[in-house]
């Protein structure tokens, strides 16, 4: 786990060194360990180190092989990079670390861009061919890994970064708003797919995506996975139990996978089903000794913060040394500001603030840590699935159940200088309507597992870890079993509550207090019903001079919400206030 950058200049231009420095320099915390940068010519990559597998000097990054004629910088992990060097060693490749950044660079050097095909992991990374001058990034499956681009300078020169923060650092990026990532960000629950970003500037690279830019500029992309949320006749013929003893094995195989390092791996314990599934399956596999973590926050209008009945029933019973954080109002609002700028992007979820403050803790006792992020959206968890089954208006049941807002409350808050067209409504629309999905339930799995997951769950996690230097690891998005759970009937996982399948695994692992109980969340009260020191700091920033010179919302809409917070909660329990004040608050933190 690292931060990477580079810098492609197609004016005849060197790359800047300067820039390198600064973009490599504003990843810091991603990559504490060591730094470097490297340049030839128009071509230039910075990278920060975290180191994980081959702690030694021979893995660090930019990775060059004169031989090969190949530079890389690579952020992520390799699960299968054991294997693959193996099989490289056969076909006479010589290996100068231990790493499985260098595995990447023999790969690519043996089978081209189509090497990412064989690799299990979540990465993203650069190559720089010498001869030719091309440079080829890449990013995984699932989009686990992050990797932004800023096209700038008339399109002469573009420079990518880990994240988004790092590509301002360095200047020259358009940073008005993109009224259609705008949209998403209001309406799609901070949702914003890629490519686009609020930044009209800026845009990701999307998952399961290799793009190629040729030396004078030109680019190809190259989708080369997409699940199929069908199934065959041998698929529907199985039982039950046939499901079950798949799952079970794939389950094994992704948390074993996830033990690859040369530093300890511990578990985010938060006390549902999937986070103890994953600890129960390391000690089902003999783990010893392992570390365990939870966070909680203090009840807030009588909700309650914290679900440490059930993280200290699975660490008893799988006698982990568990470790236990909780969190005051104080706190949070203290760390508020430091949670804001360790976003890549805008996010409203309320449990940024719980990652970042459980990150911060753990990174004190491991580096590396699994986390059960990913469960809902794969094996259908989420409450919305079931009504689905029998729709007749699946689309418009989807968005009422996970939409923020509709277009029409959409009009009412943001001017019309930034209101353009109803974007998320119509993306979600043409999404349900792409062929390789058998049902309504299964077309909404795929979006939230290929869409809403990659930027909305999984970055959040990966921004809030990385923050500290912490490796977070998702089983539960090994490419493998989700190809695997994609194919399973919905009424397998839409039984017993939703998840069905994966309870039945977790009956034969972990006790069934934890499976046979209501469905919780990672709560931060304050965050929901937002009061006291919190309304006034949303206060202050929606009422700031800046805030009224960009102008997005209209004053009479912000004004019901201040002054009733606890009146306007959208349907997936969030605070409407918190997510407007959010978005400015993370503007202003980003000099934007």
């Amino acid at each position: 786990m690292c931060g990477i950058c580079g810098e492609l200049r197609f004016d005849g231009g060197e790359a800047s060194l300067s820039s390198l420095q600064t973009m490599t320099h504003a990843m810091l915390r991603r990559g504490p360990d060591s730094s470097g940068v490297v340049s030839y010519g128009p071509v230039g990559f910075g990278h920060r180190r975290l180191s994980i597998i081959d702690l030694s000097a021979r893995g660090r990054q930019p990775m060059v092989d004169p031989k090969l004629g190949l530079s890389l910088v690579f952020n992520g992990c390799i699960y299968n990079y054991a294997d693959l060097r193996s099989e490289l060693a056969t076909l006479g490749y010589e290996f100068f670390s231990n790493s499985d950044t260098e595995t990447i660079l023999k790969a690519y050097h043996a089978w081209g861009p189509a090497a990412v095909e064989r690799f299990n992991g979540m990465f993203a990374f650069a190559i720089h061919e010498r001869e030719t001058g091309r440079v080829v990034l890449a990013r995984d499956r699932l989009g686990i890994k992050p990797l932004y681009i800023g096209h700038m300078t008339d399109g002469k020169m573009v420079r990518f970064a880990s994240s988004l923060p790092a590509l301002l650092s360095a200047g020259g990026v358009d940073t008005s708003i993109d009224h259609k990532a705008l949209n998403f960000y209001l309406s799609f629950h901070a949702v914003v797919p890629a490519p686009q970003t609020i930044f009209r500037g800026v845009r990701k690279l999307p998952p399961a995506t290799v793009r190629i830019y040729e030396a004078d500029g030109r680019s190809t992309d190259w989708r080369y996975w997409e699940p199929r949320f069908e199934r065959s006749a041998d698929n529907l013929a199985k039982s039950t139990s046939d499901w079950r003893e798949e799952v079970h094995a794939a389950l094994r195989r992704a948390v074993s996978r996830r033990m690859i390092a040369d530093v300890p791996v511990g578990v985010l314990l938060s006390g549902g089903v999937d986070s103890s599934l994953i600890v129960g399956l390391l000690a089902e596999a003999g783990q010893k000794g392992l570390e365990t973590f939870s966070i909680g926050f203090e009840e807030v209008n009588g909700e309650k913060g914290d679900e440490f009945q059930y993280s200290d029933l699975i660490a008893k019973h799988f006698s982990t040394r568990h470790h236990k954080l909780m969190i005051g109002s104080d706190r949070m609002l203290e760390a508020l500001p430091q949670v804001i700028e360790a976003m890549s992007e805008p996010m409203v979820s309320h449990d940024n603030v719980g990652f970042y403050l459980l990150s911060e803790a753990v990174s004190q006792h491991v580096k590396v840590v699994q986390s059960g992020q990913g469960a809902d959206e794969v094996f259908g968890g989420y409450h919305w699935y079931p009504p689905l089954a029998d729709s007749n208006d699946a689309v418009g049941d989807y968005k009422r159940a996970f939409f923020d807002r509709d277009f029409d409350d959409y009009q009412d808050l943001v001017t019309p200088a930034h209101v353009e067209n109803d974007f998320a409504g119509d993306y979600v629309r043409d999404h349900f309507n792409q062929a390789g999905a058998a049902t309504s339930v299964d077309r909404a799995l795929r979006i939230d597992t290929t869409v809403m997951l990659v930027d909305d769950p999984v970055k959040r996690v990966d921004n809030m870890t990385m923050a500290w230097g912490l490796e977070a690891r998702v089983p539960f998005l090994d490419h493998e079993l989700v190809e695997l759970a994609a194919r399973i009937p919905p009424e397998e996982k839409l039984k017993d509550g939703g998840k069905g399948i994966l309870k039945d695994v977790a009956r034969d692992v972990i006790p069934s207090e934890v499976i046979d109980r209501p469905k919780g969340y990672f709560p931060v009260p304050a965050l929901k019903y937002i009061e006291g020191r919190t309304l006034d700091m949303v206060r202050d920033a929606l009422n700031s001079n800046a805030a009224r010179e960009r102008g997005l919302f209209k004053r009479p809409y912000l004004d019901r919400l201040l002054d009733d917070p606890k009146g306007h909660i959208t349907p997936l329990r969030g605070s409407k206030l918190w997510q407007v004040a959010l978005l400015e608050m993370w503007l202003q933190t980003h000099g934007a």
